[in-house]
């Protein structure tokens, strides 16, 4: 069976194919920085992820945006979210 990290198929994983593998695995912009140096291609997702993770937690992600910044800290607490995470201005 072939590895998926032998990109040019022969059979061996050098430093180059290697890097990239890591690179496909990083999840996180921090994670990235800390092997490469830079963000790499984790842009600003910031709105992006908010709008998961509200999701996910069974948030109305229109109401969140709208509460002012008390309350709509706690809710984010209440379901499990750290409001420091995410930036509404």
């Amino acid at each position: 069976m072939k590895n998926w990290m032998d990109l040019n198929g022969d059979g061996k994983i050098d430093s180059t194919e290697m890097m990239f593998a890591e690179e496909m695995l990083c999840t996180s912009r921090e994670e990235h920085e800390a092997l490469f140096g830079d963000a790499g291609d984790f842009g600003d997702d910031t709105k992006e992820d908010f709008e998961m993770d509200a999701m996910a937690a069974g948030l109305d992600i229109g109401e969140l945006e709208f509460m002012d910044p008390d309350t709509r800290a706690e809710v984010l607490e209440e379901a499990g979210l750290d409001p420091d995470d995410y930036d509404f201005d």
